[in-house]
């Protein structure tokens, strides 16, 4: 039902896009760093819509990447705790590190 309804608000947005842009169909200027040159604005207004719309989908893919690779962690903890081991992974940027078996140091201790 989300996704319907997302997919309504997009297509809304097209057409109100488009009809945005058809009532200007002038042609502006646009400075470049270097040059400048004259675009109907039509162009100016879809090529700014999408752009935005790219941009807007990386910043989502990178987040989902994120929380993917969070829930791989948590899930990797939960599979070690339910193991038996009681050490949970506080830390979850860094992976974990296995437990090294640590010697006692010897005691020098001298009577009087």
């Amino acid at each position: 039902m989300k996704t319907q309804w997302l997919l309504i608000l997009a297509l809304v947005f097209a057409l109100v896009t488009a009809v945005f842009a058809v009532i200007n169909v002038d042609s502006v200027q646009v400075n470049f760093l270097f040059s400048t040159t004259n675009i109907p604005l039509i162009l100016v207004i879809v090529g700014s819509t999408l752009l935005g719309g790219i941009i807007v989908g990386i910043f989502g893919i990178v987040r989902q990447y994120q929380l993917q690779k969070k829930i791989r962690l948590l899930e990797n903890e939960l599979k070690i705790s339910s193991n038996g081991s009681t050490k949970p992974l506080h830390n979850l940027t860094e992976p974990a590190i296995q437990d090294q078996a640590l010697e006692p140091l010897p005691l020098n201790i001298q009577e009087q």
